[in-house]
């Protein structure tokens, strides 16, 4: 790798850890290709992206980014699983890790806040953004279909009293 294409790996890497809202960082020692490329697709369909970079450029990516402090985690084979969506790589990541021993989660960030595995394991447990509009959207959706139904409550009792009333004159 010449020093151009270094030098545009550090500004991809300085792009990523400014923007995503976390990003996890893991041990993949032992995966196999078919792993690796399952990893990065379940980190996709999550709504996150994977790299591998070299530690040292990674370390130089972070400099003036507000995950700067998570330069210490960077030793060893490490990917980095990342997403704009504070939960999603996390999720995606922590599940992946579940079912795949090879894959070991060492920590990450997310805005300024180092996470160790137990901080990423919390943030995956958190509901993701569309789990939390959805029941935003049920709670406001709740108080109308609850007016609806007593608007037309009266109606369906009204029009039960006066079917009870017909079949007992035909009785």
């Amino acid at each position: 790798m010449d020093r151009a294409q270094k030098e545009s790996v550090v500004a991809e890497l300085n792009q990523i850890f400014s923007d995503s809202g976390v990003v996890v960082v893991s041990h993949y020692v032992g995966l196999s290709v078919a792993e690796m490329t399952a990893f990065r697709t379940s980190v996709r369909e999550a709504g996150g992206a994977v790299r591998v970079a070299k530690n040292r450029l990674a370390k130089i990516a972070l400099e003036g980014t507000p995950a700067e402090s998570m330069g210490d985690l960077l030793t060893g084979m490490t990917v980095i699983a990342y997403s704009e969506d504070p939960v999603a790589a996390a999720k995606a990541v922590n599940e992946f890790a579940k079912s795949n021993d090879k894959l070991q989660v060492i920590g990450g960030a997310m805005g300024d806040s180092v996470l160790d595995p137990a901080g990423v394991k919390a943030v995956a447990a958190m509901p993701s953004r569309e789990e939390l509009i959805a029941s935003i959207a049920a709670c406001l959706g709740a108080p109308a279909s609850n007016i609806a139904g007593a608007i037309g409550a009266p109606a369906s009792n009204i029009a039960s009293i006066l079917s009870t009333l017909e079949e007992r004159e035909a009785a």
